[in-house]
């Protein structure tokens, strides 16, 4: 189980290796993607607070990269925040996410980014509930659901 102190030094001193890599083009993402997904996953955006239904769904299933469709969570991970935006306590497996520091807009904050693609996917936090103690705020426009 990951816990903060792992993503502390995984933003300082480089992450886990991913199984495999998925490189395309700007134009290609641009294709593939909606233009909101665009703004997140590629150009490290954020969608507005409670602008997705996916905060509220908490049915069994996974959670994907809409860039590559890597698996990175698991509905039995997902968890109400309150912040608006999907939450979980773990990802899916010790290398789906990359993490790295961010010092944008005068917070100092670690990103999480898809570990094969470098999507942006949101930020991780160490105020979730036990026993791990993360809370990853997700970007819904950076995530597929997959049914069970």
């Amino acid at each position: 189980m990951l816990n903060w102190n792992t993503v502390l030094t995984r933003a300082k001193n480089g992450n886990a290796a991913p199984d495999r890599r998925v490189e395309k083009t700007d134009a290609e993402w641009r294709s593939q993607l909606t233009p909101m997904a665009y703004q997140v996953t590629r150009q490290a955006g954020t969608e507005r607070a409670f602008s997705s239904q996916m905060c509220s769904l908490f049915e069994p299933g996974r959670y994907g990269c809409v860039c590559c469709g890597s698996l990175l969570f698991d509905a039995s991970e997902k968890f109400e925040s309150g912040t608006g935006w999907p939450s979980f306590t773990q990802p899916i497996q010790d290398n789906a996410i990359d993490y790295r520091a961010d010092h944008a807009h005068g917070m100092t904050r670690v990103e999480t980014t898809c570990s094969v693609c470098d999507a942006h996917l949101g930020h991780v936090f160490p105020d979730g509930p036990a026993p791990s103690g993360l809370r990853y705020c997700m970007n819904a426009a950076a995530l597929a659901k997959e049914a069970d």
